[in-house]
């Protein structure tokens, strides 16, 4: 297995050849839910034909948006499918820096809002329903697939998915790791402080013995051909054996800047030393704290946030003495940019 990667790696073609000035279209919509238990919010980026004035999105008092022209024509050909996923308590305006870029170097991006966990969705009982969170994903993917008219074409074998913190959890779930509640469980008595301890407990997804069977099932999508796990929490639960058989290449990027509730030596790096060597890439970006992967904040907005939440502008700070969040993201989109070109075969 290991030198069938080595072998991958070394042939792996290069990304697609689009401009950064390619028009990027957005669109947001609803996938529906048959029995009505969990409709998604649904954005996608995608490389566009228009000449229209772009429009930022997700632009609030607080954030930088990003821009797009909605409700744009596709571009013409096929296109590398990249799927989203937050963490807990954002939402998928967090990483539209990343969406965006992604999109003008011609890949179709699709994010969703994981229902229970987002910033105006705390619902207990959906955040609950944690091994949903990559089934929201691969409801995504069949979303894009199903209208090529709208999204664009996408490029056979050449999905990834990234998410960030519980969102990293979710892209190793869906990329073939397997969790054990009672051996998280277990390791949080050891390391209480931990967010992913913190947030798991808060949701008590195995609270019931169904439950826990659902956490601990076989969540893998077998059409995700690569993953990124940005700064991701809940890795202590994944057991050795899964990680060490993943299927699918993996880049790993972590904060480098420790906290009590967020150390990269007890996170993703603790988590790389059990996958797939030849197959792995994992990076420590030293000046990241774990809110240097969401958006830029615009002047004033820590103000804004403490007024309202007391404690949160900590969102806004990036490591002491660290570079612009710009320069810091403009590394990571490089780093996202080159593994994917390697790991989705053309």
């Amino acid at each position: 297995m290991r030198a069938a990667f080595a072998a991958l790696f070394l042939t792996f073609l290069a990304a697609p050849a689009f401009a950064d000035d390619t028009p990027v279209g957005f669109q947001n919509t609803t996938i529906a839910d048959p029995q009505n238990k969990r409709p998604l919010e649904l954005v996608v980026w995608y490389p566009a034909t228009t000449t229209a004035k772009p429009e930022l999105i997700a632009d609030n008092a607080v954030f930088i948006g990003a821009l797009g022209v909605p409700d744009a024509p596709p571009a013409a050909g096929e296109h590398p499918l990249v799927v989203l996923s937050h963490g807990y308590g954002g939402n998928w305006g967090k990483q539209v820096w990343l969406a965006s870029s992604l999109a003008h170097q011609g890949y179709i991006v699709a994010a969703v809002n994981h229902p229970g966990t987002t910033t105006k969705d705390r619902s207990p009982l959906a955040a609950a329903q944690l091994w949903q969170r990559p089934a929201d994903l691969s409801r995504a993917i069949d979303a894009v697939l199903a209208k090529p008219e709208q999204f664009g074409v996408v490029a056979k074998n050449r999905i990834a998915a990234i998410g960030h913190s519980l969102g990293g959890w979710t892209v190793l779930e869906i990329g073939g790791a397997r969790f054990d509640p009672e051996l998280f469980s277990r390791d949080c008595n050891a390391h209480p402080k931990l967010g992913g301890c913190i947030g798991y407990h808060e949701m008590n997804p195995a609270s019931t013995p169904a439950g826990k069977a659902k956490l601990a099932a076989d969540l893998s999508d077998k059409r995700v051909t690569a993953i990124v796990s940005l700064d991701l929490g809940l890795s202590r639960g994944f057991t050795n054996a899964s990680l060490a058989a993943l299927p699918v290449p993996a880049l790993v990027i972590a904060g480098g800047v420790p906290t009590d509730d967020m150390d990269p030596n007890l996170e993703s790096a603790h988590m790389v030393k059990r996958m797939p060597k030849t197959a792995t890439q994992y990076v420590e970006i030293g000046d990241a704290t774990h809110f240097s992967f969401m958006s830029i904040c615009k002047p004033g907005a820590v103000a804004l946030i403490e007024e309202s939440s007391p404690g949160d502008g900590m969102i806004c700070r990036d490591g002491e003495g660290a570079r612009p969040r710009a320069v810091i993201q403009q590394q990571i989109i490089e780093l996202i940019s080159g593994f994917l070109s390697r790991a989705t075969p053309k």
